[in-house]
């Protein structure tokens, strides 16, 4: 029995990772946004990231996941309003399908916060037929403040005596508190 023994622990680190292997971790508490372009086209891309300066600001105001939800419930119809007027403006001919729903994303990493692959509750902005490259970000907790390229702001880089830069640096500290 002694020989077998490490033999069974040996197998049953092999099998391990094969039960491991495919599970996908759900992560509750982050609303995460994917704007999805009709096509790769350098207009439809450009309409991608107006749509998406148009959505992110409704969203500044939510304290915590359960606010940020509730108001795209609530106010859905005036996210696709915003959406769609986009559109308009920029004379694109096709329309934005909104879903909340559950969306897989790859490791990401917002303001120094790893957010691992897994699913994530999702507000998924599709628009015309959704071929072109995506965007995404996180909703809540609110960190889809990018520049004018879509780059992430890194709160580091805002002048140490700005308002802004005390308040995301302390939510952000507050938000990193309350996950540990």
């Amino acid at each position: 029995m002694k020989r077998q023994f490490p033999i069974l622990i040996l197998l049953l680190l092999a099998l391990l990772p094969l039960h491991t292997h495919g599970a996908v971790p759900t992560h509750s508490g982050v609303l995460r946004l994917h704007i999805l372009a009709n096509s790769d086209s350098e207009a439809d891309q450009a309409v991608k990231l107006r749509v998406r300066d148009a959505i992110r600001p409704l969203f500044q105001s939510s304290e915590s996941y359960e606010t940020a939800r509730a108001y795209l419930l609530e106010n859905g119809a005036s996210v696709q309003r915003a959406a769609q007027s986009v559109l308009q403006e920029c004379g694109a001919g096709y329309g934005v399908q909104l879903t909340l729903g559950t969306e897989s994303f790859p490791d990401r990493t917002y303001e120094g916060k790893l957010f691992p692959a897994g699913d994530y509750d999702a507000l998924i902005v599709r628009l015309g037929r959704g071929e072109g490259h995506n965007w995404w970000c996180v909703l809540f907790p609110p960190l889809c403040i990018v520049t004018e390229t879509g780059e992430a702001v890194d709160p580091d880089t805002l002048e140490p005596e700005s308002t802004l830069y005390r308040i995301l640096k302390e939510w952000i500290a507050s938000w990193n508190t309350a996950q540990s």
